[in-house]
């Protein structure tokens, strides 16, 4: 059985050392399960494969789909990806962290494996916006996260909800019964152009707000 931990109102010392919890699983190579904005979702090293495999198993992917990274500083984006432009650094830093996705291309030297056996040579990050999920991030640097709902399924906003073998999972954190919400906005990022996927909780007119030009070419 995994690890549970409740997290509903913790002081200041138990919070912390939830926090280590977390970190000490994942820097053993285990998959964790922790809130995030609007469902809960699987935690890994970004940089251990057989855990990234295993999160990918665990929700039942299909070949080829890549986990979404997760980061706690928007600094970290200078050891992943491909520098940004002025207009992109206004963009993020506009709304991470927050509830936008970022497509965008992620750096030839990395040794990582998100699901993709590095064919695609891009990398979706998001910064959440979740007090602990973020303390984790900043003691971790880069996971690898995706829903903990099957394939195709809604978010889990209920832990009560999941349907895994709690062997396959380091620690669960509680955070109880999450409010649902809408899905993050995903943007692509290219050398000369900022492209909007799926409009979500960040509307197309916030967007324009700090990138007026912002290309919208399937919407």
């Amino acid at each position: 059985m995994a690890e549970r931990v409740l997290l509903d109102n913790l002081e200041d010392s138990k919070f912390n050392e939830a926090v280590d919890t977390a970190v000490r699983y994942i820097k053993s190579g285990e998959v964790i399960i922790a809130a995030a904005e609007h469902g809960y979702v699987y935690l890994a090293d970004a940089f251990d494969k057989d855990a990234v495999k295993a999160i990918h198993i665990l929700r039942g992917d299909r070949t080829n789909v890549v986990a979404q990274v997760f980061i706690g500083d928007i600094k970290v984006l200078t050891g992943i990806t491909a520098r940004l432009t002025q207009e992109q650094d206004n963009l993020l830093k506009a709304f991470w962290p927050g509830l936008l996705s970022v497509t965008m291309k992620s750096q030839l030297a990395l040794s990582w494996d998100l699901g993709d056996e590095r064919r695609l040579g891009k990398v979706n990050v998001r910064l959440p916006n979740r007090k602990f999920l973020n303390a984790i991030l900043l003691k971790t640097g880069p996971l690898a996260a995706a829903s903990v709902a099957l394939t195709g399924e809604s978010a889990i906003l209920d832990l009560t909800q999941v349907s895994i073998y709690e062997s396959d999972i380091g620690v669960i954190f509680d955070e109880g019964q999450l409010e649902s919400g809408q899905l993050s906005t995903w943007i692509d990022l290219s050398e000369n152009e900022i492209t909007v996927i799926r409009v979500g909780d960040i509307s197309l007119e916030q967007l324009r707000s700090i990138v007026p030009t912002i290309s919208t070419p399937n919407l």
